[in-house]
């Protein structure tokens, strides 16, 4: 037996003038000293019971951090992307059955002389005749990918989607002037229909009209379907399959902060004989976005960070216990000297919350180092919340003691002849 632990532990019995026996006390700075001495006694043990608590607190520091910092990431793209994009619909067909088309020729043209506006094109998707494919060979049995999109736009709509060129080039408005058979597609599309480069000027086959691919997209920043679609020159697809059959959409990239200003004025412009033909959507509120992202990365991460703290408690716990039964003789013998049950109560109960005080204050450590080796690593700025980085050394706190206290309560059942005996 320790001899700290033995002259915390050993009570003298005086008695008084009426024969009574002085009632054992155990101050702080005992209990304080004890569970040092306990948690030093065994330090493997103590590093392994403190490791659940660690990885914890890190977790949810982590987790929290990396939400935080994430979130700020999207706010930005989404105040450029949302905040400057703005769409027009077609709605002709709901008050007049004739007009297969609401956005005149110059519809881009227009809408490009308000101010604010950078570019604006129509876009729709073609509905191909019964039996026409896209095709990478004119014969119908060879290289047939019936799955593949056709969409008409506008050189004004490709510019608009913000693309990034892997090949070629983007047709522009003499392609639509003259009806050019050319095509665009993306990086995917071209692995699909084996097209590797374009010095040899591919062509593919829509139906049996031959489009000459003149441009492979790497990415586009909006509208991420144009990806996955052939897209030729509005005015050749109208030539070729007519009008669209359920409408067709404009879409606009303005400067930032003209977004609201130039879907109130867009369908003036477009159609100023009838404005209700076409319904303008501005972008959504950034701030509204930014909100409902924080608000759903957060409680998802945040039960993720409860779960690793769960786990660390259980820990805790399974180990705690061990240490209570490996120590039933020191306990008993504490008790036989004049501990109280509760001496013991708060002997275990300190153990284990200085146990989750450490784990909290090297898991907060480890969690900040996280966010901020993760942050450098994708070149963003690091954002760690104060109330976080405070807070959580008290929940490594409250997990041991919350952990501690099963065990701590066994151990103060312990009663002392029962415990000798063992």
């Amino acid at each position: 037996m320790r001899s700290a632990t033995l002259l915390s532990l050993r009570r003298r019995l005086v008695h008084s003038g009426e024969g009574t026996a002085e009632k054992s006390r155990f101050h702080w700075r005992d209990a304080v000293s004890e569970s040092t001495a306990g948690v030093l006694q065994r330090p493997a043990r103590a590093a392994l019971t403190a490791l659940g608590t660690v990885l914890g607190v890190g977790a949810f520091v982590a987790v929290l951090g990396l939400t935080a910092t994430a979130t700020s990431q999207i706010d930005g793209r989404f105040s450029r992307l949302t905040a400057t994009e703005v769409t027009v619909h077609d709605v002709a067909r709901e008050h007049t059955d004739f007009e297969p088309l609401a956005f005149s020729d110059n519809a881009d043209q227009r809408v490009e002389h308000l101010n604010g506006v950078e570019h604006a094109g129509v876009l729709w998707p073609v509905q191909l005749g019964r039996g026409e494919q896209v095709r990478s060979a004119p014969i119908a049995d060879t290289g047939v990918s019936s799955q593949i999109q056709v969409v008409a736009a506008s050189s004004g709509a490709v510019e608009a989607a913000e693309p990034e060129l892997r090949q070629g080039r983007l047709f522009d408005r003499w392609h639509d002037r003259t009806r050019q058979h050319v095509a665009l597609i993306g990086v995917g599309m071209a692995n699909k229909l084996g097209i590797t480069t374009l010095d040899t000027q591919p062509a593919i086959f829509i139906g049996d009209q031959a489009f000459t691919v003149i441009g492979i997209l790497g990415d586009v920043h909006r509208r991420a379907d144009l990806l996955l679609s052939v897209i030729v020159p509005r005015t050749t697809a109208q030539a070729l399959w007519g009008p669209p059959k359920d409408g067709a959409d404009m879409l606009v990239s303005t400067r930032v902060g003209a977004a609201q200003q130039v879907a109130r004025e867009a369908p003036t412009a477009l159609r100023p004989d009838h404005p209700e033909y076409l319904e303008a959507v501005p972008p959504p509120d950034p701030r509204g976005l930014r909100s409902g992202v924080n608000h759903d990365l957060g409680q998802l991460f945040l039960l993720l960070a409860c779960v690793c703290l769960v786990i660390g408690a259980v820990g805790i716990t399974n180990t705690t216990l061990v240490a209570v039964m490996e120590r039933t003789g020191e306990i008993g013998l504490r008790r036989a000297l004049g501990a109280r049950a509760r001496h013991v109560l708060t002997q275990f109960l300190t153990e284990s919350a200085v146990l989750g005080t450490l784990g909290g204050l090297i898991g907060t450590s480890l969690g900040v180092l996280a966010v901020v080796g993760v942050a450098t690593v994708r070149d963003w700025t690091p954002v760690v919340q104060p109330d976080t980085v405070i807070a959580a050394p008290l929940i490594g706190l409250a997990t041991g003691l919350l952990a501690g206290l099963y065990p701590a309560w066994r151990a103060a059942r312990i009663q002392p002849v029962e415990a000798l005996r063992r």
